[in-house]
């Protein structure tokens, strides 16, 4: 007979003579003879007890959550803080040896932030032996499909689950602490045992701890209250909210880069993250994604989702929970900024799910009155088999939901692990193939660019993704072009080509329409965001195969790397634009230096140039010196003087500007007093605003309702800023009774009036992209929203890069180039009408499509007109921004146009700046005579 792990039973029938066969966990098994008769069951089976936990490892009683939460995970109207999960999970470390807290970093709040791996005490012990075959099979340069298929049955399949990092979405960080009580609680289950066993579970309680503290704060504050449901007042991010799941490539808040590098660390089989909320009525929405998917995803990963998805399904159907459903329209997986799928053109299954959600931890009854009326007859589809009947939704059921789907995921790794294993070494030996029989062979990136921090910037990025980089050792020609010594080259054939390739060329995304000539499917997210592009670098791809010679000349860059734990936070390379030690921890990424910054020429002021971002730091850094700044007209620079050479030119050397000593000192003065609006229906926007001011030392202020409505806004600043948002969430804000009413409304006609005032008596308001059709009501600008109110059937862009021509004349678009490409999403184009004073800062060709990547429907509606505006208004300006300068921190190459905007105040803006006739607003069709009457 056989006996399990923890399972001690004789059949009491049992011949003389048997033998009994044990298999303790983790351990091969071994035949044991054993003589006795019927008498003796009673003391093999007391011996077996006894022995059976030293066989599995020493384990103390599995503390309850209710223990240390003082409330049942999933008790209506209570919900656990990340403090309260982390206090649990560590008495769960204490308790038992299937559990290890690994201590990975601080959030942007400066919350220690843990996972946990659970697994047996056997795989806990020889962790690092798994540990580096899957980073041996993560990266198969070298090995042969008979050395990996080895490796992957002797591996063991690290699989990722959290929960979630969108905070408002409760029910994941509540089900984690339910799911470690499951697995460790029920050890001795077959089938947990066989996961743990099979399984590196790597468990994070959360991926947004200071969100989780956050909402669970705000809930608790309102529970029992009118304002139990309210929605949050402010970002569960200390900068960006539900953008930190669109921040996975890019990398520029702390969260992101925490979990790439322990990725890195791991490499992972598998990445699952929880969301909410399905689709309604749907109980939880799976894999397979809706259309489109990444152009680059590996076809054998993204079989490998959709298993894994219909794995879940089908354990939710034998556990009875209905309504999971997949693909449909919502959930595409175009876009590879988010967190959960972006991993999937690192070669692992990458994915996400969304369990229907009310509001918090409120129970909420649905009747078939609040169903939609093609769901309301429960039809049974081919993707939803089990319709929801409707009845009571509670965070109980959301967890009951989550955990079913999570372990159905490590059930799926427990019996196909080295089929996991095996897949990861083949989708990257499969592109490492790929890349050295198809184009592009390579990525050129010449260090001379308009900033020279640029291209180090976006190679220190991908670098920290484990993409390798390379220079040329000498010049080399190559392709009809002459590359110098020194150029940086990304060779293709390595793991993570389509991970390089998604994120350098030009996306365009599939015409995807409900039936021929109907409206278009909207992405879920972005459609276009080649990096290329957004930071306005020149990078060449290897149309054909690299010759031996330039082979020869790419060098591997690879330099010390900085120990997180222990080093100092001081960046090794003070040019980056994101500070600390964030990239120096990969030794590729700290072996990428910008080139040092050059003080050149005499006189007693310096001239930067805008072109270069980090001048602005110069400037910046200059005011708070107390320094002058102003701005020549002339040559388009500012001029900072009033510092001492001696503290100037390091800023110069270790930001790498390329700075000019001059004796011509005039210009209009810079110093403005900045001011940023933050409405309580909590802007992202303002907060990628506030991030890149706050990156480069701006002194700004954040105002609410209640100081726009205090008027005199005058006699505080010179410069106020509103990030892109609603023109309704800007006049209106919260209903009354929506949240407190400390939070209630928004600027309202007094606020209008206050902003009005302002600029009349000579302030400067930048309105970024949806902003700007707030101001044309609230200050009743001469300006018109040409695609305001028109049919997405005849014009839709989908947050993609468009073209425009820009006047770099203007001090708001200094250092631009005359063409650039912007990112727009929703938003406006620009007309004048009769009585409009002003200059016109970009604008749109005349003729022809100006999409560069993305998706885009009916040029024709932006042909000719503005992008971007100065308004004159009194005796100040209204600056009108028909796109997003700092789009969730990516567009490196218009940050300028945001930064020079909140410089463009005070004496500056007093000036005559622009380009004579540089546009012309053209004629707009005049209204039909019933459309007047109305």
């Amino acid at each position: 007979m056989i006996l399990a792990p923890g399972k001690c039973l004789l059949p009491a029938n049992e011949a003389l003579g048997a033998s009994i066969h044990i298999q303790p966990e983790n351990m091969s098994m071994k035949m044991y003879p054993l003589y006795f008769n019927k008498s003796s069951c009673l003391f093999i089976i007391s011996f077996l007890l006894l022995v059976n936990p030293l066989l599995m490892g020493q384990q103390k009683a599995i503390p309850k959550p209710e223990e240390t939460l003082g409330f049942s995970v999933g008790a209506d109207f209570k919900l656990a803080t990340y403090e309260q999960s982390l206090t649990y999970f560590q008495k769960l470390d204490e308790a038992s040896d299937l559990i290890k807290l690994v201590h990975v970093g601080e959030t942007s709040e400066g919350r220690p932030w843990y996972f946990a791996l659970i697994s047996s005490k056997n795989n806990l012990d020889n962790i690092d032996k798994y540990r580096a075959i899957a980073q041996r099979l993560a990266h198969p340069a070298g090995l042969t499909d008979e050395e990996a298929k080895k490796l992957s049955m002797e591996g063991k399949p690290f699989v990722h689950i959290d929960g979630g990092l969108h905070a408002s979405e409760v029910a994941g960080a509540q089900h984690t602490i339910s799911l470690a009580y499951e697995m460790l609680s029920k050890a001795d289950d077959p089938k947990i045992s066989k996961i743990l066993d099979d399984v590196v579970l790597m468990l994070w309680p959360s991926l947004n701890p200071d969100g989780q503290t956050m909402i669970g704060d705000w809930y608790k504050s309102n529970v029992g209250t009118p304002y139990e449901v309210s929605p949050a007042p402010f970002l569960y991010q200390k900068y960006v909210g539900h953008d930190n799941n669109r921040d996975a490539y890019m990398l520029n808040m702390i969260e992101s880069r925490v979990v790439t590098r322990t990725w890195r660390a791991w490499e992972p089989n598998i990445i699952f993250v929880h969301h909410q909320t399905s689709p309604f009525p749907t109980r939880i929405w799976l894999p397979p994604f809706a259309e489109p998917i990444a152009s680059q995803t590996p076809p054998i990963i993204a079989r490998e989702v959709n298993m894994i998805g219909m794995a879940m399904a089908q354990a939710l159907e034998s556990n009875g929970q209905k309504g999971a459903t997949h693909m449909g329209t919502g959930f595409d997986a175009w876009y590879p900024g988010y967190i959960d799928y972006m991993p999937v053109l690192q070669n692992i299954p990458a994915f996400w799910t969304e369990t229907a959600l009310y509001n918090y931890a409120t129970p909420h009854f649905y009747t078939v009155r609040d169903f939609p009326k093609d769901k309301n007859e429960f039809r049974i589809e081919s993707l939803y088999s089990s319709p929801w009947p409707g009845g009571w939704w509670r965070i109980s059921d959301a967890i009951a939901y989550m955990q079913t789907a999570s372990l159905a995921t490590l059930d799926y790794a427990a019996k196909y692990g080295d089929v996991l294993l095996y897949n990861r070494y083949q989708a990257g030996r499969n592109t490492i193939k790929k890349y050295e029989q198809e184009p592009p062979y390579a990525y050129f990136i010449p260090q001379k660019q308009r900033d020279p921090v640029r291209p180090a910037e976006l190679l220190r990025r991908l670098a920290f993704h484990g993409i390798r980089i390379g220079q040329l050792t000498k010049d080399v020609a190559f392709d009809g072009r002459s590359y110098p010594k020194g150029t940086w080259v990304i060779p293709m054939n390595q793991e993570y080509g389509e991970l390089t390739k998604q994120l350098l060329d030009v996306q365009a995304y599939p015409d995807i329409r409900e039936f021929p000539g109907g409206p278009p499917e909207q992405p879920y997210d972005a459609a276009g965001w080649t990096l290329p592009l957004q930071f306005e670098l020149n990078v060449i791809p290897a149309t054909t195969p690299l010759s031996a010679d330039v082979k020869g000349a790419i060098q591997l860059v690879s330099g010390t790397s900085k120990d997180w734990k222990t080093d100092d936070r001081k960046d090794a390379s003070p040019a980056d634009f994101v500070g600390g030690i964030g990239f120096d921890t990969h030794p590729v990424s700290a072996a990428i230096k910008a080139p040092e910054g050059r003080l050149t020429g005499t006189g007693p002021v310096v001239w930067v140039n805008p072109a270069e971002n980090n001048a602005f730091k110069v400037i910046t850094r200059t005011l708070k010196a107390g320094g002058t700044v102003k701005y020549n007209k002339d040559s388009q620079r500012y001029a900072v003087g009033g510092v001492a050479r001696t503290t100037l030119e390091p800023w110069v050397k270790d930001l790498g500007v390329n700075a000019e000593l001059t004796t011509n000192t005039s210009g209009a003065t810079v110093k403005p007093r900045i001011a940023v609006y933050k409405p309580w229906t909590a802007s992202m926007d303002e907060g990628w605003s506030h991030w890149v001011l706050e990156q480069f030392e701006f002194p700004f202020v954040n105002v609410t309702n209640a100081d726009m409505l205090a008027g005199n806004l005058n006699d505080r600043f010179d410069v106020i800023l509103i990030a892109s948002e609603r023109p309704r969430n800007i006049r209106d804000g919260f209903a009354k009774g929506a949240v407190p009413p400390a939070y209630e409304g928004g600027l309202g006609a007094l606020g209008a009036a206050n902003l009005d005032n302002f600029v009349s008596q000579g302030g400067t308001l930048v309105c970024l992209n949806e902003s700007s059709d707030y101001a044309i009501e609230a200050l009743h600008l001469p300006v018109k929203n040409v695609v305001a109110g028109v049919n997405s059937k005849d014009y839709f862009t989908g947050g993609s890069l468009l073209e425009v021509e820009i006047d770099p004349m203007h001090p708001v678009m200094a250092g631009m180039p005359t063409r650039a490409a912007v990112f727009v999403e929703d938003s406006p184009v620009f007309a004048t009408l009769d009585g409009f004073k002003g200059q016109a800062l970009a604008k749109f060709a005349p003729s022809g499509s100006p999409l560069r990547s993305g998706y885009m429907l009916g040029e024709k509606f932006l042909q000719g007109f503005a992008a971007s505006l100065d308004v004159q208004h009194g005796k100040g300006h209204v600056v009108l921004h028909g796109f997003r300068p700092q789009w969730r921190g990516q567009p490196l190459g218009t940050y300028r146009i945001l930064l020079n905007s909140v410089l463009y105040g005070g004496e500056l803006a007093k000036v005559n700046y622009g380009t004579p006739d540089f546009w012309k607003s053209p004629t707009l069709p005049a209204k039909p005579k019933e459309d007047e009457k109305k």
